[in-house]
């Protein structure tokens, strides 16, 4: 977790600059265990975009994304502005993502991690 107050972040704490757009950044006061689960329900989702696009799934397309916007809002990409709030209200925003995302889509293995390289098939 951040030890700075959030009032204190420079911009070049706020923002990411890539090819010349602004992202606005991961809260930095989000416990390492949440934004690490956020941001794998994010790449999760963000997979799952490209499979329903290339289905050519509409609704699936919509949930998808809805997922998405759930992992960035938790994250402190996308809704209020994270320096903006107290850090006990980002933390329970990004507490409340991360129940719904658990709902619309349950982590493989009960919530660990899984990695493709610990299945035993996999590569052969």
């Amino acid at each position: 977790m951040g030890s700075r107050d959030s009032s204190d972040a420079t911009d070049d704490e706020r923002w990411l600059v890539v090819g010349g757009r602004r992202w606005r950044r991961t809260d930095p006061a989000l416990p390492d265990d949440v934004a690490a689960r956020l941001r794998s329900h994010l790449g999760r989702a963000r997979a799952a975009v490209r499979s329903a696009k290339l289905a050519g799934d509409d609704a699936a397309l919509v949930a998808v994304r809805h997922r998405v916007s759930l992992a960035k809002n938790g994250l402190g990409e996308r809704g209020p502005r994270w320096w903006d709030d107290e850090v006990a209200a980002r933390v329970q925003r990004a507490h409340a993502a991360l129940s719904e995302l658990d709902r619309l889509a349950p982590p493989a293995g009960g919530g660990a991690p899984v990695r493709a390289d610990a299945v035993d098939d996999v590569n052969t």
